[in-house]
């Protein structure tokens, strides 16, 4: 972590970007870049979190009022490290990155507006897989995430 660059970003990730998960060194990806872990939260509106593709990646439908809500980790990033951000998500090709209200799980349960990367444009057979609250690649599921350059939305929205 080092300085900060303009503007400040707070970004909700509950997939690989996780603490412990196979995706989080994105965030100290840029040497000169910024984050800072703010604390647990949990979306305000309920959204379809599924795993999904050969590679179990997972993702938010923008389906809100579907699912549940999802529990997930709020982070302060720079620019740099948001553009790295991106481009590991591919938005707004795969993942499109928008703003929802996050309730953080501390002493105030304050509600803050972050960015949460999602799933806009999905066949809507995907509303019949599972749904879960959180993720880990590890988890009960036990669809272990496999990393990969290849997926795409083609092979998410399938027949």
């Amino acid at each position: 972590m080092s300085s900060k660059s303009a503007e400040l970003h707070k970004v909700f990730v509950y997939g690989t970007l996780k603490k412990e998960e196979p995706n989080h060194s994105w965030f100290s990806k840029s040497a000169d870049g910024y984050f800072k872990f703010i604390g647990n939260g949990k979306t305000t509106e309920a959204f379809p979190l599924i795993i999904s593709t050969k590679y179990n990646i997972p993702f938010i439908l923008e389906s809100p009022g579907n699912g549940t809500r999802i529990t997930g980790e709020v982070y302060e990033v720079d620019d740099k490290i948001l553009a790295d951000l991106d481009i590991l998500e591919d938005h707004p090709n795969f993942y499109v990155r928008e703003k929802f209200d996050v309730c953080l799980l501390n002493k105030d349960n304050s509600t803050a507006q972050v960015w949460i990367y999602v799933i806009k444009n999905f066949n809507p057979k995907l509303l019949n897989e599972p749904f879960y609250k959180s993720y880990s690649s590890n988890g009960p599921h036990g669809k272990k995430y496999v990393e990969s350059d290849e997926s795409t939305l083609e092979e998410l929205n399938a027949d």
